[in-house]
């Protein structure tokens, strides 16, 4: 662990504890939680037949989702109200793995190509709004 993260921790007074190699048992919780992710990501996984090797966009949508939706655990608050005190805004939710069609600005095409791209749908940008995908290259889009 680096020196900077003990002393982000110190001073936001987190008690950080590390567990004993070869010991898993020390970490039940948190291997709870990366079970739960990983059963929910197969789910949505196979339930749109995305391939598997983009497993770890599904892991992070179901991260944001559980970050973003009320659980009972919390008294039927999203973990980010919990934390923010404000109720995060879920409009822009998408189903992972749907097909959707991303616009072509004029820009990045000629007169008779076509105005849009299909892609699969494969999560949120954490630095950006809009996120696409085919399956040979990424794409950052908000006009989906």
């Amino acid at each position: 662990m680096s020196k900077n993260m003990s002393k982000y921790l110190r001073s936001n007074a987190m008690l950080h504890q590390t567990s004993c190699v070869g010991t898993p048992k020390q970490n039940v919780i948190s291997g709870c939680k990366n079970h739960d992710l990983l059963q929910k990501t197969h789910i949505i996984m196979l339930s749109m037949n995305v391939p598997k090797d983009f497993w770890s966009y599904g892991v992070f949508t179901i991260a944001y989702l559980v970050n973003h939706l009320p659980s009972r655990v919390l008294e039927f608050k999203s973990p980010l109200e919990f934390l923010q005190d404000k109720i995060p805004d879920i409009s822009h939710i998408k189903v992972f793995g749907c097909t959707c069609f991303m616009h072509l600005s004029a820009t990045h095409r000629d007169k008779l190509d076509p105005k849009a791209r299909k892609c699969i749908f494969l999560g949120y940008s954490t630095t950006q709004k809009g996120y696409c995908d085919t399956l040979l290259k990424l794409y950052m889009s908000r006009d989906v």
